[in-house]
C-alpha cells in the first residue's frame, strides 16, 4: 500500500511521542512491505511562533491531501493567557472542521498487567474494555461567543442531522463489540440534551434495534465509570461532556499517557493523536510515555488505511512491552527504574519485529 500521512509534532512532549509513533510507523511499512509518505509540518504552539497562525496554509493543505494526520500535542502557558491573541486551540478546532471529523474515538482497555497502575482497586478495573464515541465539531465549543468587561455567554447547539451522525457511529461500533450504547447527556436541564435523547432513542429503535441501548445523565455517568467500569461498552455523548468523562475514564488505565484517540468523519480520513496533553513541565527530559502515540498509529493503520492485522500486530506488541515490564515514569511502581521515551519505543520495536 501507498499513503501520504501528514505529521503533525506540535508542542511540549508531542515531538518526542511522535518520533516514536513514526519510527513504529516506518517499522511497520518495512515489514510489511507498505511505501507511507511522511510529511512533518509546523502546527500549534509552534506554528503560532514560527509562522504567526496555529494552522498555516501549507499544514492545512497538506493534512487535506493525507490519508491520515498523526497529531502529537498542543498548547504551553506561553499562549495560555486569558488575553493571548492566538492559541494552538484554536487551530485544533480549525482543523477538525476542516477534516470533518466529527467523531472523536477514545477506547479504554485495562491490561492485565497495569491493572495495578490505577489509582483504583485492580478488581474494579480488571477487564475494562470500553469506547468513547465523543462528538467532535458542535455543542459549546463551537457555539457564538460573547464577552464584555462584567459577563460572557457561551452557546450550546445542536442540530438533529449532528446527533445522527455520531450516534450511528457509535452504534455500528457496537454492533462489532458487545452490542450495547449508553447515551450520556443531561436532559433533566439542558435542551440540547433533550433533543439529544429524543433523537438517539428514534435512531436506536429505526437502524439498530438489536443494539442494547441505555441513557444517563451525565453527572451519573461519571459516578457509575468509576464504580462499574467493567459494564460499559461503548458510549456516546456530546463534545463537551465527552471531553470531561474520557479524561476521567483514562486514569482506569493508570495513566493519560497510554490512551490513543480517533477523530473520524464519513471518509476513510481521520485525526490520530494521543489524548494527553503537551506536558510542557516535562518537556525535553526524554521521560514522556510514548504508548498512546503509539497506538494512535495503531488506530490509523485500522481505520484510515484499512490495515487490520498490521494495526493489530502493533497492539500485541505494546501489551506485550508492558507485560514485560517496559513501564515509563508515569507507570512505573516506586521501586522500579522507569525506561525513557526512546526506550520504551525500543520495547515496542524489538517486539513488532520477532516473528
Amino acid at each position: 500500500m501507498k499513503a501520504r500521512i501528514a505529521v503533525l509534532p506540535g508542542d511540549g512532549i508531542g515531538p518526542e511521542v511522535i518520533a516514536e509513533g513514526v519510527r513504529v510507523l516506518e517499522a511497520v511499512g518495512a515489514r510489511y512491505g507498505h511505501q507511507f509518505t511522511l510529511h512533518t509540518l509546523s502546527f500549534g504552539g509552534a506554528a503560532i511562533q514560527a509562522h504567526g497562525d496555529p494552522l498555516p496554509p501549507p499544514t492545512l493543505e497538506a493534512c487535506l491531501g493525507a490519508q491520515a494526520v498523526l497529531l502529537g500535542a498542543i498548547g504551553g502557558p506561553q499562549w495560555s493567557a486569558p488575553d493571548a491573541p492566538l492559541r494552538p486551540e484554536d487551530g485544533l478546532l480549525r482543523l477538525r472542521k476542516a477534516l470533518g471529523t466529527f467523531a472523536n474515538l477514545r477506547p479504554v482497555k485495562v491490561l492485565e498487567a497495569l491493572a495495578d497502575a490505577s489509582t483504583l482497586k485492580s478488581e474494579v478495573v480488571r477487564g475494562v474494555d470500553l469506547i468513547f464515541v465523543r462528538e467532535l465539531t458542535g455543542g459549546i465549543y463551537f457555539g457564538d461567543k460573547q464577552r464584555d468587561a462584567t459577563s460572557a455567554s457561551d452557546l450550546c447547539r445542536y442540530s438533529a442531522a449532528e446527533i445522527e451522525r455520531v450516534v450511528r457511529v457509535a452504534a455500528q461500533l457496537s454492533q462489532r463489540r458487545r452490542g450495547q450504547l449508553t447515551s450520556i447527556d443531561k436532559s433533566n436541564v439542558l435542551a440540547t440534551s433533550r433533543l439529544w435523547r429524543e433523537v438517539t432513542t428514534r435512531l436506536m429503535a429505526r437502524e439498530f434495534p438489536a443494539v442494547k441501548l441505555e441513557h444517563l445523565l451525565v453527572d451519573a455517568a461519571a459516578m457509575h465509570l468509576i464504580r462499574r467500569p467493567r459494564d460499559f461498552d461503548v458510549l456516546v455523548t456530546e463534545n463537551m461532556f465527552g471531553d470531561i468523562l474520557t479524561d476521567e475514564a483514562s486514569m482506569l488505565s493508570g495513566s493519560l499517557g497510554l490512551l490513543p484517540s480517533a477523530s473520524l468523519g464519513e471518509g476513510r480520513r481521520g485525526l490520530y493523536e494521543p489524548i494527553h496533553g503537551s506536558a510542557p513541565d516535562i518537556a525535553g527530559r526524554g521521560i514522556a510515555n510514548p504508548y498512546g502515540a503509539i497506538l494512535s498509529v495503531a488506530l490509523l493503520l485500522r481505520h484510515s488505511l484499512e490495515l487490520a492485522a498490521e494495526a493489530d500486530r502493533i497492539e500485541q506488541a505494546v501489551a506485550q512491552a508492558l507485560g514485560a515490564g517496559a513501564r515509563t515514569a508515569d507507570l512505573a511502581p516506586s521501586q522500579g527504574l522507569p525506561l525513557s521515551t526512546r526506550a520504551a519505543g525500543d520495547a515496542v520495536l524489538s517486539r513488532l519485529q520477532r516473528d
